[in-house]
């Protein structure tokens, strides 16, 4: 039972920070494309700069309730991704660099290497977020002792050697992309006013179609790169609303969006996102991460867990920290709520 909590608590997490940070990473990416002048730059940088890096919260949150409630997985994934994870780092570390400093430095080439490095750093970490969770769904080599490890590329074929760039890791990559700056388009329409928010929505408007291909040619992808992903489903046929609600939370977006309701169409793109990671944590369980070699050697919850004890008195605490983590997050988003104006500059 305690497994099969601290499995969801990790997963509702890291989809807190998909929802939270994502539309942070939309908005980098977009961001050469839909602010034309300084005014409009500091606009959109203005409507993320109270919360971006409080939404990172959720990733250090994350990653700590993952080390404590399964510590093999944790050891095994840092081990055997360490490459990609430093370039995460790394990426990290630039945009945030990019987005503080360019407001304190005024020589224009400076402002100017800044700006790109913050566009390139919030478009590249998308695509690394979801070749890791197209890793996680194809499964990896892992050996007996529960440890693997993937060379950034090979041959780009899913198979029994594969890197952790492939073509199918490439589709997730890209599906997440997309879906973030769809994300990040829809709250700069939420946050600020034109033209920035008629150019945002506009945006969304042709991002969404390009992800409604995306959507079902990345399921059909994951189906066939691991099967066995159906088989919860059809033993809980309750369970098929959650791609239900993906549909759902995708058609609300363009309904909204056309409708010029930006509240309702970013919520839709939240049940979108959320449901999207759902139904692949719900595909995945009981693994956490399963093995391309053998099945048998898959890191389940039950090989990974932790101690009772400590998932007994971790969840005290754990939940504590979460009442606070709320409050705060709730206050934080209430005090900034509303539009972003241009004559705050």
């Amino acid at each position: 039972m305690m497994g099969l909590i601290w499995f969801w608590l990790v997963a509702i997490m890291l989809a807190v920070y998909v929802l939270l940070d994502g539309f942070d990473f939309g908005v980098g990416a977009l961001y050469p494309f839909l602010a034309k002048t300084e005014n409009e730059r500091r606009m959109v940088l203005r409507s993320i700069g109270p919360v971006w890096d409080g939404n990172e919260v959720w990733l250090l949150a994350g990653g700590g309730t993952l080390f404590f409630a399964f510590p093999l997985l944790y050891a095994s994934a840092f081990s055997g991704f360490y490459l990609p994870l430093m370039i995460v780092l790394w990426l990290l570390i630039l945009r945030g660099i990019g987005l503080e400093l360019r407001n304190h430095i005024e020589n224009v080439v400076c402002k100017q290497l800044l700006s790109g490095i913050f566009a390139l750093a919030s478009t590249l970490l998308p695509v690394f977020y979801g070749a890791a969770l197209g890793n996680v769904l194809r499964g990896v080599p892992l050996k007996a002792n529960g440890y693997f490890f993937l060379p950034l590329w090979t041959n780009f074929r899913v198979g029994p050697n594969p890197g952790i760039l492939d073509s199918y890791t490439i589709l997730a990559g890209v599906v997440a992309l997309v879906a973030l700056s769809l994300h990040g388009a829809l709250w700069l329409a939420l946050k600020t006013h034109d033209p920035v928010e008629s150019r945002a929505r506009a945006a969304a408007q042709n991002l969404w179609w390009v992800l409604l291909v995306l959507t079902p040619a990345s399921l059909a992808a994951t189906l066939w790169v691991r099967p066995q992903g159906m088989q919860n489903y059809t033993a809980f046929p309750p369970a098929f609303v959650i791609p239900a609600a993906v549909g759902a939370g995708l058609f609300g977006v363009y309904y909204f969006n056309r409708m010029a309701r930006p509240l309702a169409a970013f919520l839709s793109s939240c049940l979108y996102l959320f449901s999207m990671l759902a139904g692949a944590a719900y595909a995945l369980y009981p693994s956490l991460l399963p093995s391309i070699v053998n099945p048998a050697e898959d890191l389940t919850i039950s090989r990974s867990l932790s101690g009772t004890y400590a998932l007994h008195v971790g969840l005290v605490w754990w939940t504590l920290g979460m009442v606070l983590a709320i409050s705060y997050f709730s206050l934080v988003y209430w005090m900034f709520r509303g539009k972003v104006r241009a004559d705050m500059y």
